[in-house]
Protein backbone atom coordinates (compact mmCIF):
# COMPACT_ATOMS: atom_id res chain seq x y z
CA UNK A 1 0.00 0.00 0.00
CA UNK A 2 2.82 2.53 1.02
CA UNK A 3 4.19 1.81 -2.80
CA UNK A 4 0.98 2.38 -4.06
CA UNK A 5 0.73 5.55 -2.49
CA UNK A 6 4.18 6.36 -3.43
CA UNK A 7 3.20 6.21 -6.65
CA UNK A 8 0.53 8.03 -6.62
CA UNK A 9 2.08 10.94 -4.82
CA UNK A 10 4.56 11.20 -6.95
CA UNK A 11 2.62 11.17 -9.72
CA UNK A 12 0.67 14.28 -8.78
CA UNK A 13 3.37 16.01 -7.83
CA UNK A 14 4.00 16.26 -11.68
CA UNK A 15 0.58 17.33 -12.38
CA UNK A 16 -0.57 18.83 -9.70
CA UNK A 17 1.50 22.61 -9.49
CA UNK A 18 0.51 22.53 -13.81
CA UNK A 19 -3.45 21.98 -12.66
CA UNK A 20 -2.85 24.71 -9.68
CA UNK A 21 -1.19 27.10 -12.50
CA UNK A 22 -4.29 26.58 -14.25
CA UNK A 23 -6.94 26.79 -11.93
CA UNK A 24 -5.00 29.95 -11.09
CA UNK A 25 -5.70 31.48 -14.57
CA UNK A 26 -9.17 31.00 -14.67
CA UNK A 27 -9.68 32.35 -10.80
CA UNK A 28 -7.73 35.39 -11.99
CA UNK A 29 -9.92 35.71 -15.20
CA UNK A 30 -13.18 35.35 -13.55
CA UNK A 31 -12.69 37.85 -10.72
CA UNK A 32 -10.99 40.20 -13.70
CA UNK A 33 -7.05 40.55 -12.22
CA UNK A 34 -6.67 39.38 -15.83
CA UNK A 35 -8.63 40.20 -18.83
CA UNK A 36 -8.01 39.03 -22.77
CA UNK A 37 -6.07 42.09 -23.28
CA UNK A 38 -3.32 41.04 -20.59
CA UNK A 39 -3.37 37.26 -21.90
CA UNK A 40 -3.36 38.09 -25.88
CA UNK A 41 0.08 40.49 -24.59
CA UNK A 42 1.37 38.13 -22.17
CA UNK A 43 1.23 35.09 -24.79
CA UNK A 44 2.76 36.82 -27.32
CA UNK A 45 5.40 37.44 -24.57
CA UNK A 46 5.94 34.05 -23.75
CA UNK A 47 5.88 32.70 -27.38
CA UNK A 48 7.87 35.50 -28.99
CA UNK A 49 10.90 36.44 -26.00
CA UNK A 50 10.70 33.90 -22.58
CA UNK A 51 10.01 30.70 -24.08
CA UNK A 52 12.69 31.21 -26.72
CA UNK A 53 15.04 32.49 -24.04
CA UNK A 54 14.21 29.27 -21.82
CA UNK A 55 15.21 27.01 -24.63
CA UNK A 56 18.18 28.40 -26.07
CA UNK A 57 19.64 28.90 -22.26
CA UNK A 58 18.56 24.98 -21.59
CA UNK A 59 20.60 24.04 -24.59
CA UNK A 60 24.00 26.62 -23.77
CA UNK A 61 23.61 25.98 -20.84
CA UNK A 62 23.22 22.08 -21.05
CA UNK A 63 26.07 19.12 -20.54
CA UNK A 64 23.98 17.01 -22.61
CA UNK A 65 25.11 15.03 -25.22
CA UNK A 66 23.12 16.14 -28.38
CA UNK A 67 24.39 13.80 -30.56
CA UNK A 68 23.30 10.83 -28.61
CA UNK A 69 19.30 12.47 -28.98
CA UNK A 70 19.67 11.65 -32.83
CA UNK A 71 18.29 8.67 -32.17
CA UNK A 72 15.27 10.41 -30.15
CA UNK A 73 14.43 12.42 -32.80
CA UNK A 74 14.40 10.13 -35.56
CA UNK A 75 12.29 8.09 -33.63
CA UNK A 76 9.67 10.91 -32.95
CA UNK A 77 9.94 11.89 -36.66
CA UNK A 78 8.37 8.69 -37.47
CA UNK A 79 6.38 7.99 -35.10
CA UNK A 80 4.56 11.39 -35.04
CA UNK A 81 4.16 10.77 -39.35
CA UNK A 82 2.99 7.07 -38.62
CA UNK A 83 0.13 8.45 -36.28
CA UNK A 84 -0.92 11.68 -38.07
CA UNK A 85 -1.48 9.37 -41.61
CA UNK A 86 -3.65 6.87 -39.00
CA UNK A 87 -5.43 9.94 -37.30
CA UNK A 88 -6.33 11.13 -41.53
CA UNK A 89 -7.22 8.27 -42.59
CA UNK A 90 -9.74 7.10 -39.80
CA UNK A 91 -10.72 10.68 -39.57
CA UNK A 92 -11.93 10.98 -43.10
CA UNK A 93 -13.83 8.15 -42.72
CA UNK A 94 -15.73 8.84 -40.21
CA UNK A 95 -16.51 12.74 -40.50
CA UNK A 96 -17.52 14.30 -43.61
CA UNK A 97 -17.29 17.73 -43.55
CA UNK A 98 -14.02 19.63 -45.02
CA UNK A 99 -13.92 21.78 -42.44
CA UNK A 100 -14.07 19.40 -39.59
CA UNK A 101 -11.72 17.13 -41.14
CA UNK A 102 -8.32 19.43 -40.93
CA UNK A 103 -9.60 20.58 -37.24
CA UNK A 104 -10.15 17.28 -35.72
CA UNK A 105 -6.86 15.89 -37.47
CA UNK A 106 -4.79 18.49 -36.23
CA UNK A 107 -6.49 17.99 -32.39
CA UNK A 108 -5.45 14.26 -32.49
CA UNK A 109 -1.95 14.78 -34.06
CA UNK A 110 -0.32 18.11 -32.83
CA UNK A 111 0.63 17.96 -28.92
CA UNK A 112 1.34 21.49 -26.74
CA UNK A 113 5.44 20.45 -26.39
CA UNK A 114 6.84 23.92 -25.64
CA UNK A 115 4.37 24.90 -23.14
CA UNK A 116 2.37 22.15 -21.20
CA UNK A 117 4.61 19.42 -22.21
CA UNK A 118 8.20 21.25 -21.44
CA UNK A 119 6.23 21.78 -17.79
CA UNK A 120 5.63 18.27 -17.27
CA UNK A 121 9.40 17.54 -18.07
CA UNK A 122 10.72 20.70 -16.03
CA UNK A 123 8.43 18.59 -13.00
CA UNK A 124 9.53 15.15 -13.35
CA UNK A 125 13.47 15.73 -14.54
CA UNK A 126 14.55 19.26 -13.63
CA UNK A 127 17.17 20.86 -16.05
CA UNK A 128 18.24 17.96 -17.97
CA UNK A 129 15.06 17.02 -18.34
CA UNK A 130 14.61 20.74 -20.25
CA UNK A 131 17.20 20.08 -22.27
CA UNK A 132 16.73 16.96 -23.93
CA UNK A 133 13.18 18.10 -24.49
CA UNK A 134 14.75 21.12 -26.31
CA UNK A 135 16.22 19.01 -28.64
CA UNK A 136 13.62 17.44 -28.97
CA UNK A 137 10.80 20.14 -29.25
CA UNK A 138 12.62 21.46 -32.43
CA UNK A 139 12.15 18.89 -34.95
CA UNK A 140 8.72 18.12 -33.69
CA UNK A 141 7.63 22.20 -33.66
CA UNK A 142 9.00 21.85 -37.38
CA UNK A 143 7.01 18.44 -38.49
CA UNK A 144 3.45 19.72 -36.57
CA UNK A 145 3.32 23.01 -38.59
CA UNK A 146 3.85 21.42 -41.74
CA UNK A 147 0.89 18.38 -41.31
CA UNK A 148 -1.15 21.19 -39.69
CA UNK A 149 -0.79 22.48 -42.97
CA UNK A 150 -1.23 19.62 -45.12
CA UNK A 151 -4.09 18.61 -42.46
CA UNK A 152 -6.13 22.25 -43.18
CA UNK A 153 -5.77 22.51 -46.47
CA UNK A 154 -8.99 21.63 -48.14
CA UNK A 155 -8.34 19.61 -51.16
CA UNK A 156 -7.44 21.32 -54.82
CA UNK A 157 -7.98 24.85 -53.25
CA UNK A 158 -3.98 25.37 -53.40
CA UNK A 159 -1.59 24.28 -55.66
CA UNK A 160 2.18 22.42 -54.22
CA UNK A 161 3.85 25.18 -54.38
CA UNK A 162 1.85 27.59 -52.48
CA UNK A 163 1.54 24.76 -49.87
CA UNK A 164 5.50 24.72 -49.43
CA UNK A 165 5.48 28.46 -49.51
CA UNK A 166 3.10 28.45 -46.42
CA UNK A 167 4.99 25.55 -44.77
CA UNK A 168 8.36 27.69 -45.18
CA UNK A 169 7.07 31.09 -43.77
CA UNK A 170 5.35 29.20 -41.14
CA UNK A 171 8.36 27.49 -39.62
CA UNK A 172 11.32 30.04 -40.30
CA UNK A 173 9.05 33.02 -38.22
CA UNK A 174 8.93 30.54 -35.76
CA UNK A 175 10.82 32.16 -32.44
CA UNK A 176 10.97 28.92 -31.02
CA UNK A 177 12.76 27.28 -33.98
CA UNK A 178 14.78 29.97 -34.33
CA UNK A 179 16.19 29.70 -30.83
CA UNK A 180 16.21 26.53 -30.78
CA UNK A 181 19.00 26.48 -33.83
CA UNK A 182 20.82 29.23 -32.44
CA UNK A 183 21.47 27.54 -29.75
CA UNK A 184 22.84 24.97 -31.17
CA UNK A 185 24.68 26.97 -33.67
CA UNK A 186 26.16 29.05 -30.37
CA UNK A 187 27.21 25.01 -28.69
CA UNK A 188 28.67 24.14 -31.93
CA UNK A 189 31.20 27.10 -32.58
CA UNK A 190 31.80 27.51 -28.63
CA UNK A 191 30.35 31.05 -28.53
CA UNK A 192 31.06 32.46 -25.17
CA UNK A 193 27.86 34.29 -23.30
CA UNK A 194 28.72 37.21 -21.23
CA UNK A 195 26.87 36.26 -17.35
CA UNK A 196 25.59 39.15 -17.57
CA UNK A 197 23.52 38.31 -20.54
CA UNK A 198 22.85 34.81 -19.07
CA UNK A 199 21.70 36.42 -15.90
CA UNK A 200 19.16 38.47 -17.74
CA UNK A 201 17.57 35.72 -19.63
CA UNK A 202 17.32 33.62 -17.19
CA UNK A 203 14.72 36.13 -15.94
CA UNK A 204 12.81 35.60 -18.54
CA UNK A 205 12.80 31.97 -19.09
CA UNK A 206 11.87 31.76 -15.47
CA UNK A 207 8.58 33.95 -16.39
CA UNK A 208 7.93 31.18 -19.19
CA UNK A 209 6.04 28.64 -17.62
CA UNK A 210 3.85 30.22 -14.88
CA UNK A 211 2.85 33.08 -17.16
CA UNK A 212 1.96 30.50 -20.19
CA UNK A 213 -0.07 28.45 -17.92
CA UNK A 214 -1.85 31.17 -16.52
CA UNK A 215 -2.78 32.33 -20.21
CA UNK A 216 -4.01 28.62 -20.91
CA UNK A 217 -6.34 28.27 -18.01
CA UNK A 218 -7.29 32.21 -18.52
CA UNK A 219 -8.39 31.00 -22.52
CA UNK A 220 -10.63 28.08 -21.00
CA UNK A 221 -14.09 27.88 -21.63
CA UNK A 222 -15.71 24.96 -20.58
CA UNK A 223 -19.29 26.01 -21.84
CA UNK A 224 -17.97 25.94 -25.10
CA UNK A 225 -18.17 22.15 -24.87
CA UNK A 226 -21.86 21.48 -25.31
CA UNK A 227 -21.49 22.25 -29.67
CA UNK A 228 -19.59 19.56 -31.71
CA UNK A 229 -19.36 17.40 -28.84
CA UNK A 230 -18.43 13.88 -30.97
CA UNK A 231 -16.16 15.70 -32.80
CA UNK A 232 -14.16 17.41 -30.01
CA UNK A 233 -14.60 13.85 -27.73
CA UNK A 234 -13.23 12.05 -31.08
CA UNK A 235 -10.21 14.43 -31.16
CA UNK A 236 -9.66 14.08 -27.70
CA UNK A 237 -9.49 10.37 -27.42
CA UNK A 238 -6.77 10.39 -30.44
CA UNK A 239 -4.82 12.91 -28.64
CA UNK A 240 -4.83 12.15 -24.75
CA UNK A 241 -5.27 8.11 -25.12
CA UNK A 242 -4.20 6.87 -28.54
CA UNK A 243 -1.00 9.11 -29.23
CA UNK A 244 0.75 8.35 -25.81
CA UNK A 245 -0.08 4.87 -26.13
CA UNK A 246 1.13 4.47 -29.78
CA UNK A 247 4.05 6.78 -29.77
CA UNK A 248 5.20 5.61 -25.93
CA UNK A 249 4.49 1.94 -26.57
CA UNK A 250 6.94 2.04 -29.84
CA UNK A 251 9.55 3.88 -27.57
CA UNK A 252 9.30 0.98 -25.34
CA UNK A 253 9.57 -1.25 -28.41
CA UNK A 254 12.73 0.45 -30.02
CA UNK A 255 14.52 0.36 -26.16
CA UNK A 256 14.16 3.76 -25.02
CA UNK A 257 13.74 3.53 -21.13
CA UNK A 258 14.03 6.62 -18.50
CA UNK A 259 14.82 9.96 -19.14
CA UNK A 260 13.99 9.63 -22.84
CA UNK A 261 11.35 7.65 -22.44
CA UNK A 262 9.95 10.17 -19.71
CA UNK A 263 10.43 12.83 -22.90
CA UNK A 264 8.51 10.54 -25.49
CA UNK A 265 5.27 10.07 -23.33
CA UNK A 266 5.42 13.76 -21.89
CA UNK A 267 5.84 14.97 -25.15
CA UNK A 268 3.45 12.54 -26.80
CA UNK A 269 0.39 13.14 -24.00
CA UNK A 270 0.29 16.59 -23.83
CA UNK A 271 -2.84 18.34 -24.53
CA UNK A 272 -3.65 19.62 -28.54
CA UNK A 273 -1.50 22.91 -28.76
CA UNK A 274 -2.74 26.47 -28.38
CA UNK A 275 -1.55 27.00 -32.03
CA UNK A 276 -4.19 24.54 -33.69
CA UNK A 277 -6.80 27.09 -33.12
CA UNK A 278 -5.20 30.19 -34.65
CA UNK A 279 -3.94 27.75 -37.21
CA UNK A 280 -7.66 26.51 -37.62
CA UNK A 281 -8.84 30.40 -37.60
CA UNK A 282 -6.50 31.67 -40.30
CA UNK A 283 -7.16 28.67 -43.21
CA UNK A 284 -10.94 28.41 -43.12
CA UNK A 285 -11.35 25.67 -40.55
CA UNK A 286 -13.97 25.52 -37.84
CA UNK A 287 -12.01 28.13 -35.29
CA UNK A 288 -14.86 26.82 -32.09
CA UNK A 289 -14.28 22.71 -33.01
CA UNK A 290 -10.47 24.01 -32.34
CA UNK A 291 -10.95 26.07 -29.26
CA UNK A 292 -13.01 23.04 -27.66
CA UNK A 293 -10.17 20.40 -28.94
CA UNK A 294 -7.73 22.41 -26.90
CA UNK A 295 -9.86 22.99 -23.68
CA UNK A 296 -10.97 19.52 -23.30
CA UNK A 297 -7.11 18.08 -24.02
CA UNK A 298 -6.05 20.24 -21.77
CA UNK A 299 -8.27 19.53 -19.03
CA UNK A 300 -8.09 15.64 -19.66
CA UNK A 301 -4.49 15.59 -19.80
CA UNK A 302 -4.05 16.45 -15.93
CA UNK A 303 -5.52 13.08 -15.56
CA UNK A 304 -4.45 11.29 -18.50
CA UNK A 305 -0.98 11.93 -17.92
CA UNK A 306 -1.19 11.12 -14.32
CA UNK A 307 -2.44 7.60 -15.29
CA UNK A 308 0.60 7.52 -17.17
CA UNK A 309 2.98 8.45 -15.01
CA UNK A 310 1.65 6.24 -12.32
CA UNK A 311 1.72 3.26 -14.49
CA UNK A 312 5.22 4.01 -16.23
CA UNK A 313 6.75 4.92 -12.88
CA UNK A 314 5.75 1.73 -10.96
CA UNK A 315 7.19 -0.19 -13.54
CA UNK A 316 10.26 1.61 -12.83
CA UNK A 317 10.06 2.27 -16.48
CA UNK A 318 10.55 6.40 -16.32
Amino acid sequence: MDSFTDQLLFSASITGPICLMLLLGIILKRFQMINDDFIDGASKLVFQVTLPALLFLSIVKSDHDFSASAELITFGIVANVLFFLFTSYSTKKLFNDPNDQGVIIQGGFRANTAIIALAYVANAYGDEGVAQAAVYVAPMTVLYNILAIIALTPKGNTTGMQAWALIIKTITRNPLVIAIITGFAFVILSIPIPDMVVDAGQYFANMTLPLALLCTGGTLNMRSLKDDQASTWFSTSYRLVLAPLFITGGALLAGFRGLPLGVVFFMSGAPTAAASYVMARSMGGNASLAANIIALTTIGSLLSCTAGIFILSSLSLM
